[in-house]
């Protein structure tokens, strides 16, 4: 039985990068854990820890040197390892220079090919004193430090000044100097509350000793917890709601180590001022939780996390207010000057404002999106006009100081202004809705004038930047078009927009004129495609379904998804397999007898049983399903074909096909494309795989 003992390494440091500590430590302690198996070393549950000052893993029971290791080389056979008078050839000899031995020491091993010699032998692992420091090493080395940095005249890089190391197996210290500094067993706690030494006598102790004695807080998770608990209470005593927004919440998290929730205020007057503003400075600038209402509403309240426990917090409460309150004067600046410009009147600025060197101006792109939205809108059954002024306008708000300072108010500041300016409630909800979905998972547009305009503007874009030869490659993307495009397939879809995509590709390419490549919209289109694909996979879509129905080109978004739900429901018909199957033979033969046939079968002709069978019940079935995929009941199409699965079986069973007489084969090899384009109206279902 191997020795077992806890294990500790900590690195301390200057402040690590806040945004950042999070992953840092994770991946500390997922690489070290690597480490410890790939090296066979055994071990326990792993724990890390980080902290503005520090980065640490303990890992329970880990073995204090690796397993014994069995080793068996098998060599030449026996009967070439011996000449006639059993004496040892030079194959056997050399084979036993290489395992360190001589031939009298090896082994013999019996198999059912003959016998071998064979070398056993067992290398006694290595102590964990001596590849601790190895792993350890190899785990800063691998963190993920976009860049580096050196400090003093020491040649070591880390992401931030290195002080102390801690390194312990049991009561022992592991011995090594990494970071140019030798390890021990002395760690620090908080930079005011205990700047000191604090030894550590074991690694279970780590932990309980800095909260105890140092006054930090290591474990990430235990202290941003603590910090939510905290802002929450501060928040209801002010008799409100905190706004606990995750990134937030890890940043602060990585800037203090012992966490005071202090309560703060502000002049309600600011209130005057757009709350995302407000909200956005507050949290941005001076990392504060706003305090919101009942309703959701901006309070003139703030929770900040101090990274000390002060006996006199009233004097860090008024020095965040008195730095805040400069933040919103400026906010409530730019409010009051945008407010003496309609949005209307910042027009003509947008022609300074160059989208791209090619494509023109954001002026240029305002008037094509003011056209495409119209369009859309009218499509939708909305208000062309109001479509194409919001089209206009949409991109108004760039122009204002407060999007100039707080770019992420764009599309917010168009809305406040909108309403401001009196203009119809739709259009400057639709200035907000421009924008949505902003990230992956965001809420879509809801009112018609916004679908429209934010349609409109991805698939200019789209066309637009493909048009001039500047498409998406690998991970460069600058005009953000793989954003753009699954935006625009999401509004498609998740509204149930049946509107005709390639068409509106089409539109936008003459919207360019000759600006713009004419084979951009078929670009696009297939750039969407694949797009596509990964939108469906994420939402548990085979592959093979999503290929069937792609097969076709569906012209819609939003038919692709219903195409997509009925092949899926067929695929577990019990019927399915085999007309798959029968499909896929259909495509071989015609593909490969390269002859022509005429475009409907002549019933003269038919003269098997099996043949006429399957033409009755084509003739059949074609009625019942013409009008079902003109209403997009695609499911209601595939159970119908269904019904064709025995006669098909029948035809291949009895029909020869490719038979000698012209005149008929034509007319068989036009039977089955009649009923192959049947199946094609909703899917290639020769795609779709089994087992």
């Amino acid at each position: 039985m191997i020795e077992q003992a806890d294990l500790l390494f900590e690195i301390g440091t200057e402040e690590l990068p806040p945004k950042a500590l999070r992953s840092l430590g994770e991946a500390l302690t997922r690489e070290f854990v690597e480490g410890l198996d790939k090296m066979g070393l055994g071990h326990g549950t792993a724990h890390g820890y980080a902290s503005p000052r520090r980065l640490g893993v303990l890992i329970e029971a880990c073995a204090r040197r690796q397993a014994d290791l069995e080793i068996e080389r098998r060599g030449p056979a026996v009967a070439a390892a011996f000449d006639a008078d059993g004496l040892p050839t030079k194959a056997a000899v050399g084979f036993a220079r290489s395992c360190g031995t001589q031939v009298s020491i090896l082994d013999r091993v019996s198999t059912e090919k003959g016998e071998w010699l064979v070398f056993r032998d067992r290398e006694r692992g290595r102590p964990a004193s001596e590849i601790l420091p190895e792993i350890a090493s190899q785990s800063l080395d691998r963190l993920p430090v976009p860049k580096r940095m050196r400090w003093g005249d020491l040649e070591s890089q880390f992401v931030r000044p290195v002080h102390w190391l801690v390194f312990l197996h049991g009561g022992e210290v592991i011995r090594c100097r990494l970071m140019d500094v030798e390890a021990g067993r002395m760690t620090h706690g908080h930079r005011f509350h205990h700047p000191g030494g604090i030894w550590i006598p074991a690694p279970s102790e780590y932990p309980s000793i800095l909260k105890d004695s140092g006054r930090v807080v290591a474990d990430f998770s235990a202290r941003r917890a603590r910090i939510v608990a905290d802002v929450r209470q501060v928040a209801e005593s002010l008799g409100g709601r905190a706004d606990l927004d995750d990134a937030l919440l890890d940043e602060v998290c990585g800037l203090v180590e012992w966490p005071v929730a202090i309560a703060g205020s502000f002049e309600e007057r600011f209130l005057e001022v757009p709350h995302e503003a407000l909200i956005l400075t507050m949290k941005q600038h001076q990392k504060y939780f706003p305090v919101l209402d009942g309703n959701g509403r901006l309070m003139s309240h703030f929770v900040t996390v101090a990274n000390i426990d002060s006996p006199h917090p009233e004097l860090i409460r008024e020095g965040n207010e008195r730095v805040v309150r400069p933040r919103l004067a400026d906010a409530m600046f730019f409010w009051r000057q945008d407010g003496r410009k309609r949005l209307e009147e910042r027009v003509d600025a947008l022609r300074k404002l160059v989208f791209q060197h090619k494509l023109g101006t954001m002026y240029d792109k305002s008037v094509r999106v003011a056209s495409l939205a119209g369009l859309v809108a009218r499509k939708l059954g909305g208000d062309e006009a109001l479509a194409a002024r919001a089209g206009m306008l949409s991109r108004c708000d760039l122009m204002t100081e407060m999007v100039y300072e707080l770019p992420e108010m764009q599309g917010i500041m168009g809305r406040y202004l909108a309403l401001r300016d009196g203009e119809a409630e739709e259009l400057a909800q639709a200035m907000d809705e421009f924008y949505m979905p902003r990230f992956a998972g965001d809420r879509l547009p809801h009112t018609l004038t916004g679908l429209a305009i934010a349609l409109a503007d991805r698939l200019d874009s789209l066309v637009g930047i493909f048009g001039v030869g500047e498409r998406p490659s690998g991970d460069k993307d600058p005009f953000a078009l793989r954003r753009a495009a699954i935006g625009a397939l999401r509004i498609l879809i998740e509204r149930d927009l049946a509107l005709d995509l390639k068409g509106l590709l089409s539109r936008a390419s003459v919207a360019l004129g000759d600006r713009a490549d004419a084979d951009a919209p078929t670009q696009v289109y297939e750039f969407m495609l694949e797009r596509l694909r990964g939108y469906f996979t994420d939402r548990g879509v085979a592959p093979d379904v999503f290929d069937a129905v792609a097969e076709v080109r569906p012209g819609s978004p939003a038919d692709i998804d219903k195409r997509i739900k009925a092949v899926t429901a067929f695929r577990s018909l019990p019927e399915a397999e085999g007309l798959a199957a029968s499909n896929k033979r259909i495509r071989n033969i015609l593909r490969k007898s390269g002859e022509s046939y005429p475009r409907t079968p002549d019933k003269d002709l038919l003269s098997k049983d099996a043949e006429i069978s399957l033409a009755s019940a084509i003739a059949l079935v074609r009625p019942r399903v013409a009008p079902l995929l003109a209403a997009g009941k695609y499911d209601e199409v595939l159970s119908t074909l269904a019904s064709l699965s025995q006669p098909v079986d029948r035809f291949f069973e009895e029909v020869m096909v490719m038979c000698d007489d012209p005149s008929v084969r034509a007319n068989r090899l036009s039977l089955l494309a009649s009923l192959g384009a049947l199946f094609m109206g909703v899917a290639d279902i020769a795609r779709l795989q089994w087992g």
